[in-house]
C-alpha cells in the first residue's frame, strides 16, 4: 500500500448545499451522503468562489480568484500552463485521474478525446472525459459512444433537443423524464465507470482520482423510478417572489430574462415542484452512486488510506426568487456542499466555519504533501478536521469569501454580502445577513451602511483589485460583458 494516502473528490456539477439529508433537508433522499457525513466533518458554510462553471473550475484547479485567472464567464479559456494543484499533486508522486466532466475549456471540439492534451498540461494522467448533458447533444464522448453501441444514441440526442423547445415554449418545468434505461443515464455511466476505475487501479501510486459527474446540472432529466421517490407536495418551495428594488444589473438582466423567456413569474406551485423533482431525483440518483464508490473502496481495503471530499462548483437557483440555474451571489447559488471523511472516518461533527472553494483546494494540497508554487488563496483544513469538534477553533474560518462572475465581485463576512461593478468599483448589492439572512432587502443605498460598504471596500475588496490581472479583465470586458449563457 502506498505510503500516502489516496484522495477520491467526487465533484457533481451545479449541487447546492442545501439538498442533502445531512444538510436538514427533510426531504432529499441521500443515504450515501448522510453517511459520508456522518464519517466526516460537514462544512455547513462552503463558498464557491464563481456561480458559473468554467469560473469555478477554473479558480478550484488553479486556486485562483477569478480576477486572478481571468475566466470571468463560460466563453473563455484558462492557462492550461499556469498554476495548476492537480499538476503539483502528480508531482508529489500520485497518479491523477479524471472522471467526467471537466469544462476547463470551450466546447467547440467534435469528441472530448480531442482536448485530451490540454488536460495533460492541466496535470491529469488518466483521461476519461464527459461533457454535460445538454453539450452532448452535439459533442461525441466515451459516454455517446458508449450510447452509440448500445443502438440508442439517436434517442438520447433527440430527447436533449427537446430542451430547447420546452425553454422555447416557456415550459422549462415540463422537461420529460430520460428515456433511457436508468443504467445508461448519463450520470449512471458516471458512476459504474469510476467503481470500475477503483477495482481494477492496480498502481504503485497513490492515486488522486476526481470523479465529476454531469449531473444534477440542467435539463433535469432524472429517470422517471429516481423522480417517483419524490411527492410533489413534499418538495419545498423556498422564496418566491423576485428580489426586491435595488436590483443590481447581474440580479435584474436574469430576473427580466427569465420572466421574459420563461414566464417564471406565473409559474404555479405544481409547476415550481415538478422543476425541483427533477433536480432531487439526479442528486439521489448521485447519491447512489456515492454508495457504490464508497463499497469499491472498501472492498479494495481502500478506506483505511483514502481522503474522500464531496463537493460542487455551485448551487442552483431552482426558480427560487424568480431565477433559475445560477449565475448570481445568492445563498442558494453560492453555497456548496463540503463533506470531508478522512481515511477510516471519524466521528461525524459539523462545522459553521466560513470556507470557500480555495480551502479545499490548499486541504488537498496539505494531503498529498504537495510542494508547489501555487499559493491558494485558501487555508488547509486538515488541522481543523484533526482538531475535532470541541477544539476552540472548529467553527473559525476565514474572514471574508469572494465570489465572482460576469465582471461582478462580491465579498462575504459573517455579517454582510456586498457585490460591487469590478469596472466601476461601485457597490450594487449589500445585505445584512444577520438581520436578514434571506437576503430579502438590498441596502446598498442606505445610508446607515455607507460606513459598511467603505470598510468592506477597503478591508477586502482593495485588495482584490490590487491582484487582479487587469489585461485579461479588459479582455473580458472588450468580449464579453454579461453574458452569453442563456442559450435556448
Amino acid at each position: 500500500m502506498p505510503e500516502k494516502p489516496n484522495i477520491v473528490l467526487v465533484f457533481p456539477d451545479q449541487h447546492r448545499a442545501d439538498v442533502m439529508g445531512c444538510a436538514g433537508n427533510p426531504v432529499a433522499q441521500t443515504p450515501n451522503l448522510d453517511k459520508l457525513a456522518s464519517e466526516g466533518v460537514l462544512f455547513k458554510r462552503c463558498n464557491t468562489n464563481s456561480p458559473l462553471c468554467m469560473p469555478a473550475r477554473t479558480s478550484v484547479i488553479t486556486g485562483q480568484y477569478v480576477s486572478e485567472h481571468g475566466v470571468w464567464s463560460n466563453n473563455i479559456n484558462g492557462n492550461e500552463k499556469g498554476p495548476s494543484h492537480v499538476r503539483s499533486i502528480r508531482d508529489a508522486g500520485y497518479h491523477t485521474a479524471v472522471l467526467g466532466k471537466t469544462h476547463l475549456y470551450t466546447h467547440g471540439r467534435r469528441h472530448t478525446d480531442e482536448g485530451k492534451q490540454i488536460l495533460r498540461d492541466w496535470g491529469y494522467t488518466d483521461i476519461h472525459e464527459l461533457t454535460g448533458p445538454l453539450a452532448s447533444r452535439a459533442m461525441d464522448s466515451p459516454y455517446t459512444d458508449y450510447l452509440e453501441r448500445l443502438g440508442i444514441l439517436e434517442t438520447h440526442r433527440n430527447y436533449i433537443a427537446n430542451h430547447g423547445r420546452v425553454m422555447r415554449d416557456n415550459m422549462p418545468w415540463d422537461y420529460p423524464a430520460c428515456p433511457l434505461p436508468t443504467e445508461a443515464h448519463l450520470d449512471s455511466y458516471t458512476g459504474r465507470e469510476a467503481v470500475k476505475w477503483i477495482q481494477d487501479y492496480r498502481g504503485d501510486k497513490p492515486f488522486y482520482y476526481q470523479v465529476c459527474f454531469p449531473g444534477p446540472h440542467d435539463p433535469y432529466d432524472a429517470p422517471a423510478e429516481y423522480r417517483a421517490r419524490y411527492r410533489l407536495d413534499d418538495l419545498p418551495l423556498g422564496i418566491i417572489d423576485p428580489p426586491g428594488e435595488p436590483m443590481s444589473p447581474l440580479v435584474s438582466f436574469f430576473v427580466n430574462a427569465y420572466q421574459s423567456r420563461t414566464g417564471i413569474q406565473n409559474w404555479t406551485v405544481e409547476q415550481r415542484r415538478l422543476l425541483k423533482q427533477g433536480y432531487y431525483g439526479k442528486v439521489t440518483l448521485i447519491d447512489y452512486w456515492v454508495g457504490e464508490i464508497m463499497k469499491a473502496l472498501e472492498q479494495r481495503h481502500l478506506l483505511d488510506n483514502t481522503w474522500v471530499i464531496y463537493t460542487s462548483d455551485h448551487g442552483d437557483m431552482l426558480g427560487e426568487r424568480c431565477l433559475l440555474q445560477k449565475m448570481v451571489f445568492f445563498e442558494e447559488a453560492q453555497l456548496i456542499p463540503c463533506i470531508i471523511r478522512p481515511p477510516d472516518g471519524v466521528t461525524g461533527w459539523e462545522s459553521n466555519a466560513l470556507t470557500d472553494q480555495l480551502d479545499i483546494i490548499a486541504t488537498l494540497l496539505d494531503i498529498a504533501g504537495a510542494s508547489s508554487s501555487i499559493k491558494p488563496n485558501g487555508r488547509s483544513l486538515i488541522p481543523q478536521i484533526n482538531a475535532g469538534p470541541k477544539n476552540p477553533g472548529a467553527h473559525k474560518g476565514k474572514e471574508a469569501i469572494i465570489t465572482e462572475v460576469f465582471g461582478f465581485s462580491a465579498v462575504r463576512t459573517e455579517r454582510y454580502k456586498m457585490s460591487i461593478d469590478a469596472k466601476s468599483l461601485q457597490p450594487v448589492e449589500l445585505y445584512d445577513l444577520q438581520e436578514d439572512p434571506e437576503e430579502r432587502k438590498n441596502r446598498v443605498n442606505d445610508p446607515s451602511k455607507a460606513a459598511v460598504k467603505k470598510e468592506l471596500s477597503e478591508r477586502y475588496i482593495q485588495k482584490l483589485i490590487d491582484c487582479r490581472n487587469e489585461q485579461l479583465f479588459l479582455n473580458y470586458l472588450e468580449k464579453d460583458r454579461i453574458p452569453r449563457e442563456l442559450r435556448w
